[in-house]
């Protein structure tokens, strides 16, 4: 956020969107406006801005936003107090008039709601925060079974661009998906063409789920679990021994190289007669030592 945009929320003064506040210490007061914003009662499907360091009062009010202080407030989104976790930013700007510096807690409406602190959803209505009754707390589920996404499509704020093989996807599944002529005249940017084929959500501008696993350089920085692995046992049960073990990581795209070529280097086709005019081709596995895996 640039100072003339915090200037600007400033001045609209707070509603539904933005609660200012000087305080640093009302830490129930955070989170209730944090849980507030991801409801989104309104349904204007834009951030919500809790601005702490800003006294409408005392407009020579200064604050020191130290690195405690901008952890604090970030720690609000993972404490396990506020659930499901909300989507957040945490960042200091320089304030327009006082030359301190205001703390910008940027809260996105969530997809699942909903959110609730302590057990109880709390909604804004104009500048006004509250509890939600029940009609409104009904609202608010059948937003979320409308927004439902499986899990490949949904969001992944954890990732970036710059955590993607954007190479990767130019010069091998591009192609693959999408025909050259229309990428020829296509002049839409990486992330739009991302976007297009589900890899990315640009209200969010992060990568969705399939476009970490498709393209990211170590998925299983994200995702603990996602790899493949190959055990090849004396015999026919899982307790013999073990002869030979490989596992691959990385991406789907190079996994799936991998694994082909592997397999490629371990199996055969032989033809098995099937009638007197056809064959239908079998494999035929050539154990290696296991040194070799």
């Amino acid at each position: 956020m640039t100072a003339d945009e915090l200037k600007t929320l400033i001045e609209t003064g707070e509603a539904d969107r933005v609660e200012m506040t000087r305080s640093t210490t009302d830490t129930d007061k955070f989170r209730e406006a944090i849980c507030s914003f991801s409801n989104d009662m309104a349904g204007r499907k834009q951030p919500g801005y809790l601005l702490v360091g800003v006294d409408q009062k005392d407009s020579g009010f200064r604050l020191q936003a130290s690195d405690d202080l901008l952890q604090q407030f970030a720690s609000y989104r993972s404490d396990g107090q506020v659930m499901p976790l909300p989507v957040m930013n945490v960042a200091a700007v320089v304030h327009p008039s006082s030359g301190g510096h205001v703390i910008v807690v940027e809260v996105h409406p969530h997809d699942l709601p909903p959110v609730r602190y302590k057990g109880r959803t709390h909604i804004r209505i104009g500048p006004r925060k509250d509890v939600a009754s029940e009609a409104e707390e009904r609202v608010l589920i059948e937003r979320r079974t409308a927004r439902f996404r499986t899990f490949d499509s949904t969001p992944c704020p954890e990732g970036g661009l710059e955590r993607l093989d954007l190479e990767t996807f130019r010069q091998t599944y591009r192609p693959q998906a999408i025909a050259g002529e229309i990428i020829a005249e296509n002049h839409r940017d990486v992330p739009e063409q991302l976007a297009a084929l589900r890899f990315y959500n640009l209200n969010r501008k992060c990568p969705t789920n399939a476009g970490m696993l498709v393209f990211a350089y170590d998925p299983l920085d994200i995702f603990p679990g996602v790899k493949l692995q190959f055990v090849q046992f004396a015999g026919g049960e899982l307790a013999d021994d073990v002869l030979a073990e490989k596992t691959f990581t990385g991406n789907l795209i190079t996994l799936l190289a991998e694994l082909d070529s592997f397999l490629k280097g371990r199996f055969t086709k032989k033809p098995v007669v099937i009638s007197e005019l056809r064959e239908q081709g079998s494999l035929i596995f050539h154990p290696k030592p296991s040194g070799n895996c």
